[in-house]
């Protein structure tokens, strides 16, 4: 029972530490759709997230107004598209990805995942072609997110894929150029993806869900970054145990939410994806949360020890509070959706070899990076070979988001907007890696991999 001491802990959290939900997800299987005929395949797909999601903005609202808790995003996820469209005729299936923007646009969401391929172990046709796909689907849709699996622990990295993907976001960027190669932000290259992740733009509707689902992910990293303010200069014992209640109180907002949304559009509850998502808001910031633990500014030699605390304290107080704790669950640190990662960043604190230390401990990956467009397809493999070394060896996921912006240079900075917020342009290795991408083959999975 909550008390009043509660209630307005809460509006507070609300009204002045950015609390809120991120995303109310609603995953859909979409298998039934398959059809010879693509065109056939693209209107039973689009009937169907229609006929599923027709009520999901409406009741987001009403939930929002009836329980005072923002909520920022109402998306929809989708069971790979490669999945779907093995049994179609032609080779574009971007006329699929039209389909699902025009479903999206309808139902009034912010975005759609699933136009994506797993390919941890190998291609199929219809991965093949849903990949070389995927440059005009994102250049010619607004709303649809894209995903490709290419490595697992189980599997090892499908070097194939990793090389493909270089070329994949080069094109992306291309097509994309007058808005900066805004097309990359919508694209992710996973390992060791997860099937109930409600956060864009990897989120896919996995082989092992339910029909359909309910996913919500949460936020707050300014109420985070409130609380400790409140124990400067105390032992990283308390930091812990402050970050975890702070972590419980978040969560159980998200479970509120998730119920209700469940109950409301009579479908299944999922999980609920407890990882601080900041935003370019200021007070909004995982940066500025390691910061206050005393680090001058993120970046510096701390950074990888305090964002693990960080990550691991989250999820012990998250998983006490949820009934279903999924997704991807810690704390995200894309660099142009955080004021102090780009502030870090500018001032010459914060490297992308910082950063790929900081995945090993943190939820996912390297995150709306942006990079000079004259970046190789090789070096941008390279680097997604790197991260996918990370998830693989360490049995968690990882992910390259990564923009090479057309004509723009280190120092220079790329406009996306919203949410998305606004990239310096990093600086990257310049010492070639094209031999070592140009073997293929896969590298093979760890020796812990075997564990049956």
């Amino acid at each position: 029972m909550l008390n009043i001491s509660d209630i307005m802990q809460t509006v507070n959290m609300i009204d002045h530490q950015h609390l809120d939900i991120r995303t109310i997800t609603l995953g859909i299987s979409l298998y039934d759709c398959a059809d010879e005929n693509i065109n056939s395949c693209a209107k039973k797909i689009y009937d169907k997230i229609c006929s599923k999601a027709e009520n999901l903005v409406k009741v987001g609202c009403e939930i929002e107004r009836e329980y005072g808790i923002p909520i920022i995003n109402k998306r929809i996820s989708v069971t790979p598209i490669a999945q779907v469209a093995a049994s179609c005729n032609g080779e574009d299936y971007s006329i699929i990805g039209h389909a699902l923007d025009d479903a999206a646009k309808t139902c009034g969401v912010n975005f759609i995942g699933g136009f994506s391929s797993l390919v941890h172990k190998g291609f199929t046709n219809a991965d093949k072609k849903l990949i070389n796909s995927i440059p005009k689907t994102l250049s010619e849709t607004e709303l649809v997110c894209s995903s490709v699996n290419v490595a697992t622990t189980k599997a090892g990295i499908n070097m194939d894929a990793v090389a493909l993907m270089g070329k994949i976001i080069k094109r992306t960027a291309e097509l994309t150029a007058q808005q900066d190669g805004l097309g990359c932000a919508k694209l992710v290259v996973f390992a060791n993806a997860v099937e109930d992740n409600p956060f864009m733009a990897g989120a896919f509707h996995g082989e092992g869900e339910a029909e359909c689902v309910i996913n919500v992910g949460v936020s707050g990293p300014g109420v985070v970054y409130k609380a400790l303010q409140e124990v400067k200069g105390r032992s990283f014992d308390v930091v812990a145990e402050t970050v975890k209640r702070t972590a419980f109180r978040i969560t159980r907002m998200g479970q509120m939410v998730a119920n209700a949304a469940s109950e409301r559009l009579k479908i299944p509850f999922g999980v609920v994806d407890l990882s601080l998502a900041p935003t370019p808001a200021q007070g909004d910031s995982v940066a500025r949360i390691l910061e206050e633990m005393g680090l001058e500014i993120c970046g510096t030699h701390g950074t990888t020890a305090a964002l693990a605390l960080l990550n691991d304290a989250v999820k012990k107080g998250g998983v006490m509070a949820s009934g279903h704790v999924g997704g991807l669950s810690g704390a995200f640190i894309p660099v142009s959706e955080d004021e102090g990662m780009i502030n870090a960043v500018r001032k010459n604190a914060l490297s992308i070899e910082k950063l790929e230390a900081m995945t090993c401990v943190c939820s996912v990956g390297l995150d709306m990076i942006a990079v000079p467009g004259d970046t190789s397809a090789e070096t941008i493999s390279a680097i997604i070979a790197d991260e996918a070394a990370i998830g693989v060896i360490n049995s968690k996921t990882t992910a390259v988001r990564i923009i090479p912006a057309p004509s723009k240079k280190f120092g220079d900075t790329v406009e996306f907007g919203g949410l998305l917020g606004a990239a310096p342009v990093m600086k990257v290795n310049q010492a070639g890696c094209s031999e070592f991408i140009k073997r293929g083959g896969r590298i093979p999975a760890p020796i812990h991999s075997l564990k049956n």
